[in-house]
């Protein structure tokens, strides 16, 4: 089902719970389609691809928000053998390229076949506030530092002759999920998110990396679990740089009781240790 907003019809590829349940959102105008993020899995990208392909347009451009994998694993089939642009901030393209060799390292060998064998990097290295137009649409992009990422990004897109933007948020919020914590930028994200909550107090929607389209409400509700989760992470660790196995377990019964029946849980534990780690260290 396609979302029209303020001049946009905008599609949703949602992978399942073993692709994260990462979002990819199509922009389809009258000349073409824009890509905004990408997905984890090969199987995941090839039911994107043929979405955009039964769009029936030519492919504009493709962004991506931040330098995780589930985001950019994807721009490889999405833009081989088309002259298509991909955009991204000069931090996300940076941290993009440090990582994705390691990336592969890592989980190529749980996820086998399924993992890209492939990084495509962004052609086009966009600074804070410049904006692209494709098809009468304008992109801004918006640079907030590390974050839930080592780089995060913000798309500001509006219409021609709309009145207010729609907002990709990339992984700056989870809408009714479990967040990835692991990169242990904790504290630059509470402040990413008191930003974000002043410039996107009249966005007319926030489309987030996970769940679905929301309100700025979400910045709130994200800064509330990652305070409930640095204290509990705080207790448990009691200055220490890490949990012992069973701090894990029960950090995950805290938060799960804090979020009952959010999926992605296995995250709690996942960003355990970086975030006791930063704790420690500040």
């Amino acid at each position: 089902m396609a979302l029209d907003t303020h001049g946009l019809t905008i599609h949703t590829h949602t992978a399942s719970e073993a692709g994260l349940l990462v979002n990819s959102y199509l922009v389809e105008t009258g000349a073409g389609v824009v890509v905004v993020d990408t997905n984890l899995l090969n199987s995941e990208i090839a039911a994107l691809v043929a979405k955009v392909d039964a769009l029936g347009k030519p492919l504009l451009g493709v962004f991506v928000t931040h330098a995780h994998p589930d985001h950019f694993n994807g721009v490889h089939a999405l833009v081989d053998g088309r002259d298509v642009p991909v955009y991204a901030t000069e931090a996300v393209d940076r941290v993009i390229r440090d990582i994705s060799d390691a990336k592969r390292a890592q989980w190529g060998p749980v996820y086998g076949d399924e993992w890209p064998a492939v990084t495509a990097f962004p052609t086009v290295q966009l600074k804070d506030g410049d904006p692209v137009t494709l098809d009468g649409v304008r992109y801004t992009a918006r640079d907030l530092g590390p974050a839930e990422s080592h780089a995060d990004s913000v798309f500001l897109v509006q219409a021609d002759g709309a009145d207010r933007d729609v907002a990709f948020i990339g992984d700056l919020a989870f809408h009714g999920t479990h967040p990835y914590t692991a990169d242990g930028h904790g504290a630059q994200w509470l402040e990413a998110l008191d930003t974000l909550a002043a410039e996107l107090a009249d966005a007319a929607v926030l489309l987030p990396g996970h769940g679905a389209p929301t309100g700025v409400e979400v910045l709130a509700a994200q800064r509330d679990y990652l305070l409930c989760y640095r204290a509990e992470v705080a207790r448990l660790a009691d200055g220490q740089p890490s949990l012992t196995a069973e701090a894990k377990e029960e950090l995950d019964r805290a938060m799960e009781k804090y979020a009952p029946d959010a999926p992605l849980s296995w995250m709690i534990a996942l960003g355990a240790d970086a975030v006791a780690a930063e704790l420690a260290a500040s």
